[in-house]
């Protein structure tokens, strides 16, 4: 397993995870404490901001899983990927995007830029 493709599970493991404490430790292991995520609907930093755009994204989205879609591409410290957002009860997909990270050198994530390619509603 590479480095890239590390953090990206790292990175699914922690917008998956629900519950409070579960959550803060999945995005301790997974962001620096001061990292950023942003994205069209949200634009966070630090461990805090990042685990409430995960708690709103599994409120908005109750059941509902993001997966992996292809492989992880990276260079140096950057690192691409594509995701669906996939419902558990039917498995449709009603969401898909692809981020860009930017890896530390202890491997967690220190940015994020995301794009949404598919809405709902769209």
């Amino acid at each position: 397993m590479t480095a890239y493709d590390d953090a990206v599970r790292r990175y699914f493991t922690a917008w998956n995870t629900t519950g409070a404490e579960d959550l803060a430790k999945a995005v301790a292991a997974t962001f620096t404490e001061n990292a950023t995520y942003t994205d069209p609907l949200a634009d966070v930093q630090g461990h805090d901001g990042i685990a409430a755009a995960i708690a709103g994204a599994h409120e908005q989205f109750p059941g509902f899983e993001f997966t992996l879609t292809g492989t992880p591409d990276g260079h140096h410290n950057l690192v691409r990927f594509t995701w669906d957002l996939v419902s558990s009860a039917d498995g449709s997909a009603p969401a898909a995007g692809s981020d860009v990270a930017l890896l530390a050198e202890d491997g967690r994530i220190r940015f994020v830029s995301g794009f949404l390619d598919r809405v709902p509603g769209a």
